[in-house]
């Protein structure tokens, strides 16, 4: 099935003025190119710096990028990094901004990549498989606290003491299947019975840590707006509220300025907003896109435009 990207038409929207111009889009979650295609076709003077630290993704991007291949640079990397590509790069700003986060289904539909639930295949997890964490580790290696708070953390599973537990006493665990099954029987068979996969937490917990992924959210965020240059736009699509909310929160602290103490009751800082929020409440897919791409079902796309920069030669003419 053909993978087709989340909100993509609205992606596109967002990021239309400020690439009405030209100027540099970084796609720093490229996956198969849906999102950068659709925002190449109608910013014809726009260029792409694509990033993506799956060898595969950028493998099958290139191919599907190809009628704009005079316009884009595709760069292994991974998305914390954004800063340093851009300086590898020679770009002092960028005009426009996208991360879309999370798994892609590429990636769930092979089964030898281990995100699925759904599928036997190994505890890999790696969106870099050149790196040395692997689900494997973090399942079979870490301690019962350890992979307790893991689950709890990224996961927000409640049972998250008891599946850790589960684990520990069924190690080794070979397999996502294996996994799948032990935290089903680890949670009350009345919770078992409402709701989504009750492995669906845990797997989302474990990938998150072995993708370092919040992480490289907090990095990559600032970065990202602080090379936008005035007018320049950043568009966000997250799958869950702990993504969510470190958009909501740097975006809200960026386009209010002031940092000053709260109980303070003159702003003594001087600080300027240096984004405007475009979004005032999240994007979210319709019933139309829902039905034919599930995966839609929980982003919430938020965006901002750079208002000021302290680098004079940034700002548009």
């Amino acid at each position: 099935m053909e993978h087709e990207p989340v909100l993509a038409g609205r992606v596109a929207e967002l990021l239309a003025p400020a690439l009405s111009r030209g100027g540099v889009v970084v796609d720093a979650t490229l996956g198969r190119g849906g999102h950068a295609a659709r925002i190449l076709a109608e910013a014809p003077r726009a260029r792409l710096v694509g990033i993506d630290k799956d060898g595969d993704a950028l493998e099958a991007s290139g191919a599907n990028l190809a009628p704009f291949e005079e316009r884009i640079d595709l760069v292994r990397d991974d998305f914390k990094n954004v800063a340093a590509v851009l300086e590898r790069l020679g770009l002092a700003s960028i005009a426009a901004f996208l991360l879309d986060l999370g798994v892609s289904s590429p990636q769930l539909d092979v089964s030898e990549r281990g995100f699925s639930y759904r599928a036997d295949g190994p505890l890999d997890m790696r969106m870099d498989r050149s790196q040395e964490l692997t689900a494997d580790a973090v399942v079979n290696l870490y301690g019962q606290r350890e992979l307790a708070r893991v689950i709890a953390r990224y996961g927000q599973e409640r049972f998250a003491a008891r599946i850790a537990a589960a684990i520990v006493r069924a190690r080794p665990v070979s397999s996502t299947a294996t996994l799948a099954g032990i935290v089903k029987e680890a949670i009350p068979a009345a919770t078992r019975r409402h709701g989504r996969h009750p492995a669906r937490r845990t797997f989302q917990a474990v990938r998150m840590e072995v993708n370092s992924e919040l992480e490289a959210l907090e990095v990559a965020l600032p970065d990202a707006i602080e090379a936008l240059h005035v007018g320049g736009r950043a568009v966000v699509i997250s799958y869950h509220s702990l993504e969510d909310r470190v958009v909501k929160r740097m975006f809200a602290e960026r386009a209010s300025g002031c940092v000053c103490p709260p109980d303070l009751p003159v702003c003594a800082c001087g600080a300027e907003a240096t984004v405007r929020i475009l979004t005032s409440k999240p994007v979210q897919a319709d019933a139309d896109e829902v039905g034919r791409n599930p995966r839609a079902k929980g982003a919430k796309l938020r965006a901002v435009e750079r208002l000021t920069t302290g680098h004079p030669e940034h700002r548009l003419q």
